[in-house]
């Protein structure tokens, strides 16, 4: 693939992601990388290229034209795709990356369309060594590199298996319209029903109902005595949950595992004072919130109040927010270890565009280095497609990623 004119290709550009991921590029991507923006509307790219203040190429291409999809996708070394809902216009995108041996990273959440990519694809992006990368944004790259990282530091340095990583989140940000598009459309989907298995991504049946059991989404409030508080269930478990369970499963498969009878839960943690009523006030209002976006009608009440594809949070919101994940890895000796991984900027907007390109560049730049080297490939996860690679360019990115004894 070297010889193809772009290592990165943003697609998606001109959406309210888009156009932060083609800031973090011009800030970030340096002279090595060559690289271009496109998307559906070519008026719309060539502004967002002008309000950056960058010259790079822009390519135009709708998301159902299978032609001028494949004219862009055998152009790249990388697609970066941030255009949801992924469902809807992924499909042809991921097609044509499969074929043409392109390698791809997006920041969906639609865990049922995810199954459908693996369906697909699994076998044909295994052997040809293409990785194809959902999930890299905060869906699901603190969840997953955060496991993935406690795993394998118990397992070097106490030389011991891991038992259980919990994740406990804070975080104050805003919401864009794209994201709750994806989120209303994956609700109306024929998948939806998919989104309670707790193993809807690994590659193996699902475990025996005893085992199942230990998996299961939390679903009340509960203390957390690791770190003496409250916690509740947190709203993007059913989709981080399932990744990191993907990820356990393929390391198994390659007999790299986590441990015997590994787990992964997250919660939403609560600070003193009053986290018991905290905690209970927003698994109510989580469910209250969840009953209403899957009935139609009630949405349709609640839709015009809620930002509108292409609008988000301010800039100052998206400067000002922050997320925190703490992280407790137990061993199956019953010893442990702490993570954390906290970034500075909205976690939907600032660290997602964060995460999704030092994604794209670790692809573009240090395949070599990637697990499995140049070789893997398949419908991957971030710890299993990019592991320690993406987690030292967040570090040099000024996020935290820390584990200690």
């Amino acid at each position: 693939m070297s010889e193809r004119p772009y290592d990165v290709i943003l697609y998606g550009a001109s959406g309210f992601v888009g156009k932060q991921t083609v800031q973090y590029f011009a800030n970030h991507a340096g002279e090595e990388v060559r690289w271009a923006i496109a998307g559906r509307n070519r008026q719309k790219l060539e502004a967002v290229r002008a309000e950056v203040g960058t010259t790079v190429d822009v390519l135009v291409a709708d998301g159902q034209d299978e032609a001028a999809i494949d004219a862009i996708v055998s152009q790249t070394r990388v697609l970066l795709s941030t255009a949801g809902p992924f469902a809807l216009y992924g499909n042809a995108l991921v097609d044509a990356c499969v074929r043409f041996r392109t390698h791809y990273v997006d920041i969906t959440g639609e865990t049922p369309w995810v199954r459908t990519l693996i369906d697909r694809y699994q076998a044909q992006a295994t052997a040809d060594g293409t990785r194809i990368i959902p999930c890299c944004g905060f869906d699901s790259v603190p969840s997953d590199l955060g496991a993935y990282l406690m795993v394998r530091h118990l397992q070097r340095e106490l030389g011991v298996p891991c038992q259980q990583v919990q994740a406990y989140f804070q975080m104050y940000g805003g919401l864009n319209g794209g994201t709750l598009v994806s989120a209303f459309h994956l609700y109306d989907s024929a998948g939806a029903a998919q989104m309670n298995d707790p193993f809807l991504l690994n590659p193996s049946p699902t475990p025996p109902p005893a085992q199942a059991e230990r998996h299961r989404d939390p679903q009340t409030p509960s203390f957390a005595a690791d770190l003496n508080t409250w916690v509740a269930p947190f709203v993007m478990g059913p989709v981080n949950t399932r990744i990191v369970r993907r990820s356990a499963a393929l390391y198994e498969e390659w007999q790299d595992s986590y441990g015997p009878d590994f787990t992964y839960q997250e919660y939403l943690k609560f600070d003193e004072p009053l986290s018991w009523l905290k905690a209970t006030s927003v698994t109510a209002g989580l469910a209250l919130f969840t009953g209403i976006v899957q009935q139609p009608q009630a949405r349709s009440l609640l839709q015009p109040l809620l930002p509108q594809p292409g609008d988000g949070p301010s800039e100052q919101t998206r400067n000002d927010g922050w997320f925190s994940c703490e992280l407790v890895g137990t061993a199956t000796d019953g010893r442990q270890v702490r993570g954390l991984i906290r970034g500075q900027g909205d976690p939907g907007n600032r660290a997602t565009v964060k995460f999704v390109c030092e994604s794209a560049l670790s692809l573009a730049l240090q395949l070599d280095e990637l697990p499995g080297g140049q070789t893997r490939g398949g419908i991957l996860t971030p710890a299993t497609g990019l592991g320690k690679v993406l987690a030292e360019r967040l570090r040099r990115a000024g996020m935290t990623v820390d584990v200690t004894l």
